[in-house]
């Protein structure tokens, strides 16, 4: 993502929020929805377990009921007939009890003496076992109202014992589920048929629903809960949803502040000073008259770690922009200071030195001792000093002569630098005592063998002249472009027609063999 390109920036940040929002809101409610399954199993286990228990309960009571009447089912049913009404009454939920001697019921808690085979009861329930349970569709009295069986036979008897028909509704366990939309239904199973809560009447097993949440036998009982539905209901994803849209809204928030922060041009900038990212590199200065290398431009590159080499015009610019100029420049300082440690011991006493400064800087409080502290970290009368201006930005007037008169007390010549771009560079001339006037290189590239001509620029030359400005001519490349500007009276030039810009190390090279081509010439 190119530095100063905001409006893209801007929509890249857009595009990548909202990416990043989408991802979290999913991932929220994904976390959300699996947190919510994993609780909804656990709660379904629980109410099984407690259905289970319930049940468990009122059988065991039942059962200890039937346990009492056993040493009764030889006794004549005039003679025990109250005793059994009384209770049936009490237990509550049977619909009768029934004592059975030899397979045929003889005595009814609400009927009294009868006589009656099992079979015709309930043909299901087997009174050879010890045991037995079984839910049937209906009894006589209430043939449409299915009922569960239990019988308990009289130890060492002949198909005795003593029988009863409960009344059996799945209402209580439906109250427990209640606040439990996802759940759809529940099933009380025995030998091939299921009471449901969705049907009055008994089902075949093979007529459920294949897939059951959950399934749980009642402890010492032929019966088996199981719960039919799903773990989620529709509210679960209503209420992640309402709860994941707020909770990413300010996630985002603080993900577009933070790479604002992170990404913003002028953060990046002073964030690139931090880390170390910005170098500098030279471009020898040539003079005209002679030849030789009289001076360097230092000039401030930046190696973007995933962007690569970002363009100086570009974050020259944006340091202006941000207001992070003057940080950026103090750090130009620190880097030339610390290269011309080594530079010195290569470089012949009195090479110049130029550098770029904004305006923006020059104008600021800070300035005068910006400039005497850098000043302080080079080495003693080694280099001169040349400040090059750039015209896109003008200087208040109030503040410029000033600047400019202390400079020149302290020995650091005015250089205005790419002339011609701007829109106030003759106001500039006229106005105020630079000592060099570089020309920007749009003006040099024009010429070539075929076209060796510029009434444009021999008027800026001439101009200069009669200013008695010293010139410079920038982006030099080939030989007939400086044989041209030579014949023009250019005094000083730059271009990869001697040197690309060096870093400290192969400008000191550059030095030692320009001397060496100067001494065998």
């Amino acid at each position: 993502m190119p530095l100063l390109e905001t409006p893209l920036r801007h929509a890249v940040f857009s595009r990548r929020i909202i990416m990043f929002g989408l991802l979290f809101f999913a991932l929220y409610c994904s976390l959300m929805l699996t947190l919510t399954w994993h609780d909804r199993e656990l709660q379904h286990q629980q109410l099984l377990e407690s259905s289970s228990l319930t049940l468990q309960k009122d059988l065991n009571s039942h059962q200890r009921l039937l346990s009492s009447l056993l040493p009764f089912t030889q006794t004549p049913c005039d003679s025990i007939g109250q005793e059994l009404s009384s209770r049936a009454a009490i237990a509550g939920d049977l619909r009768t009890l029934l004592l059975v001697n030899n397979d045929h019921a003889y005595c009814s808690s609400t009927t009294g003496a009868f006589d009656l085979p099992v079979s015709d009861i309930s043909a299901q329930v087997d009174t050879t076992q010890d045991s037995d349970i079984q839910l049937i569709k209906g009894t006589s009295f209430q043939p449409g109202k299915p009922a569960l069986v239990m019988w308990l036979k009289t130890p060492g008897s002949a198909q005795s014992g003593v029988l009863t028909m409960m009344d059996l509704t799945l209402a209580p366990y439906q109250l427990m589920m209640a606040n439990h939309p996802e759940i759809t239904g529940i099933a009380l199973e025995n030998h091939g048929n299921a009471m449901t809560s969705w049907q009055s009447q008994l089902t075949p097993l093979n007529r459920l629903p294949a897939l059951p949440l959950h399934r749980l036998a009642v402890a010492g009982y032929p019966l088996e809960f199981t719960l039919y539905g799903s773990h989620l209901a529709a509210r679960d994803y209503q209420l992640t949803a309402l709860g994941g849209i707020p909770l990413t809204l300010m996630v985002m928030l603080i993900a577009w502040l933070a790479l604002y922060y992170v990404c913003d041009p002028g953060k990046q900038i002073l964030l690139a000073i931090k880390r170390g990212e910005f170098h500098v590199e030279y471009q020898p200065l040539i003079a005209s008259a002679s030849g030789s290398a009289y001076g360097v431009e230092a000039l401030l590159r930046w190696h973007h770690p995933r962007q690569g080499m970002i363009p100086p015009d570009i974050f020259i610019r944006v340091a202006e922009k941000q207001n992070v100029i003057i940080a950026l420049t103090r750090h130009l300082f620190q880097l030339v200071a610390r290269d011309a440690k080594m530079l010195c011991q290569h470089l012949p006493a009195g090479t110049h030195l130029g550098l770029n400064l904004s305006p923006l800087h020059l104008e600021d409080d800070s300035f005068r001792q910006d400039v005497l502290k850098w000043v302080a970290t080079m080495p003693e009368n080694h280099f001169n000093y040349v400040f090059e201006i750039t015209e896109h930005i003008m200087v208040r007037e109030k503040n410029a002569e000033a600047i400019f008169s202390w400079l020149r007390q302290n020995d650091i010549r005015i250089a205005i630098d790419d002339f011609g771009t701007g829109h106030s560079a003759l106001i500039y001339l006229e106005k105020y005592p630079f000592d060099y006037l570089k020309i920007d290189r749009g003006f040099i590239q024009p010429l070539s063998s075929d076209t060796l001509t510029s009434p444009v620029l021999d008027t800026v030359l001439q101009l200069a002249h009669k200013l008695k400005l010293k010139t410079v001519a920038e982006g030099v490349e080939t030989r007939e472009q400086e044989a041209w500007l030579i014949n023009r009276g250019v005094s000083h030039l730059q271009g990869y027609l001697y040197s690309r810009p060096l870093k400290p190390e192969g400008l000191i090279r550059w030095f030692e063999q320009h001397a060496a081509l100067k001494i065998a010439s």
